[in-house]
């Protein structure tokens, strides 16, 4: 009996998670603008880094030609550093915002227009930082110079924005921050620095490796291209093709499929007691 209680407190409940991702959403929420800007900067910055080191892992022809599943997969087991930095340091991505401050807004510790003023903030600092590290650290610095790398970065950004319809890219962006908003949940719901890395990899893994669009990463991902000289990109046509839906997506299917299941799941089987007990 010892035993099974001690491995029933290795991880917070589902109720316990919702309440400590509510207070989350209501302390970022509250930060001063430049902090907000700042830590969605880096954040931008780290999410960059996954992206450009996934594109690297990519550019492998004969696997891209023969193999295409399991260089994606490898891809994929590489990605999910970008998301544990964020996580683990407390940066702020705006995806992860559509979750916790959703849930905070459902709780009424925060108001609206606060919330959406917390996701214009990071949006654009998310942006900021992206464009930073696309452009100064990997685009100046020459790392996709070669013939080989560029090709890979255009036939990337293509497969991402002029393959897809305007639908499918929405639809993949509900998968795409469902799962993203999922493993931070699941780093909520766990106590120590190992459980939340394996918590996190896990979903961020399957998003890529499913080829779901989020709005940060495509950030790097499709600006590059244009950096590189994209015949058939420009900024208008990512801005409406990819942009946009992909960011209606991942709102729902982080504010939604996430924050707002997972409360109303709390208030369903009413476990609030608990939650103050155990939290306070």
């Amino acid at each position: 009996m010892v035993v099974y209680h001690h491995v029933i407190n290795n991880a917070y409940t589902p109720a316990q998670t919702v309440e400590l991702c509510s207070r989350a959403g209501v302390t970022k929420a509250n930060m001063r603008i430049d902090k907000i800007f700042c830590s969605s900067f880096m954040a931008g910055c780290f999410l960059a880094f996954a992206c450009f080191a996934l594109l690297s892992t990519n550019t492998a022809p004969w696997y891209q030609e023969n193999a295409p599943g399991l260089i994606r997969m490898l891809g994929a087991l590489i990605f999910p550093f970008g998301l544990v930095t964020i996580v683990v340091t407390g940066a702020d991505l705006c995806t992860g915002s559509f979750m916790y401050t959703t849930i905070a807004v459902l709780h009424r510790r925060l108001s609206p227009l606060k919330m959406l003023m917390h996701w214009f903030i990071t949006f654009f600092g998310n942006l900021a930082g992206s464009l930073f590290v696309m452009a100064i650290i990997i685009g100046y610095g020459g790392v996709f110079s070669n013939a080989t790398y560029k090709a890979e970065v255009l036939t990337f950004a293509n497969t991402k924005v002029v393959t897809p319809h305007w639908h499918q890219i929405f639809l993949r962006g509900i998968g795409a921050n469902w799962l993203v908003c999922l493993a931070c949940f699941l780093a909520f719901m766990a106590r120590e620095y190992f459980s939340k890395v394996v918590a996190i990899w896990w979903p961020t893994f399957a998003f890529v490796c499913l080829g779901f669009d989020h709005v940060v990463a495509n950030m790097s991902f499709i600006p590059a291209a244009i950096f590189l000289g994209s015949p058939t990109i420009h900024v208008g046509y990512y801005i409406w093709k990819s942009m946009i839906p992909a960011l209606l997506g991942n709102i729902i299917g982080g504010g939604l499929f996430v924050g707002v299941v997972y409360w109303y799941m709390v208030r369903i089987f009413r476990e609030k007691t608990l939650v103050s007990n155990v939290l306070t």
